[in-house]
């Protein structure tokens, strides 16, 4: 796990763009995986500018979103059909018919969910899994004590997630109780897991994932055993880690001898 300390949202933006592209070099078919959030959106706004400046093309790429609610309609402002397309699909030129997001609405829920993996495979994987995290630790909708080894599949939010969705809709009754979501091990299967993180709302999570012990209480801390996990978060994000000196020291380091961390 590489953990790269920036000093804000912007600048972590700036850091993650640089690695998708590059994990991307080369790549005949680029497979992306998206989070919605907050977390991802100073990535996505880089990324967008780099493809206004035509320093990069997904318009040629593959995506597959990481989860959707159930029971909303796709054009729903808050769906996350909706939400992809507004700071992924259009502002990266991407054509809409090569990004796909969970099915909510399925008659056969658990169906669709399976077939959303195969699809994944048949893909060739994802190349570059785009995370962000939750305040009690969930990447996805991978609420604490998910199975490390779940597919994508239906889940029940907790009230401490809605609490935190409720600000997105007119009141914390219109959020959605379920979701559809790509597992941890789903997750896991990603060639590179890119997390990027700021504010210190996000402290406590960013501490028990990185340092803390692998734990279904923290979903995220199976980041741990990702081989190529790399961690971009701001200096508040970063506020609660015990290491952050050392943390530092390896960022340092690395950036001078240009090795790549664990």
């Amino acid at each position: 796990m590489e953990v790269v300390i920036c000093k804000d949202a912007q600048e972590v933006g700036k850091v993650a763009a640089d690695k998708v592209i590059s994990s991307l070099d080369g790549v005949v078919t680029p497979v992306v995986g998206f989070a919605t959030g907050s977390s991802p959106l100073s990535l996505y706004q880089e990324l967008s500018r780099r493809v206004e400046a035509g320093d990069c093309d997904f318009s040629h790429a593959l995506g597959f979103a990481l989860d959707e609610y159930v029971g909303i309609e796709r054009n729903h402002p808050e769906s996350y059909a909706s939400v992809i397309n507004r700071t992924v699909v259009e502002p990266l030129r991407m054509d809409p018919s090569r990004v796909r997001v969970p099915d909510g609405l399925a008659e056969d829920l658990q169906g669709a969910a399976d077939e959303y993996d195969e699809a994944i495979e048949l893909a060739g994987g994802v190349d570059v899994q785009i995370l962000g995290i939750g305040s009690n630790g969930h990447i996805g909708f991978n609420e604490p004590f998910s199975s490390f080894s779940s597919r994508t599949r239906i889940k029940t939010l907790t009230p401490e997630t809605r609490e935190d969705n409720a600000r997105f809709f007119p009141s914390i009754d219109d959020v959605p109780r379920h979701c559809v979501t790509q597992g941890l091990g789903t997750i896991m299967d990603s060639h590179v897991a890119l997390m990027v993180a700021s504010g210190e709302q996000k402290a406590d999570a960013i501490a028990a994932m990185i340092e803390g012990p692998v734990s279904a209480s923290v979903p995220a801390s199976i980041l741990q055993f990702h081989p190529r996990a790399f961690i971009v978060i701001d200096e508040a994000a970063a506020s609660k880690l015990k290491n952050l000196d050392y943390f530092r020291h390896v960022q340092e380091t690395e950036s001078f001898t240009g090795r790549v961390g664990d």
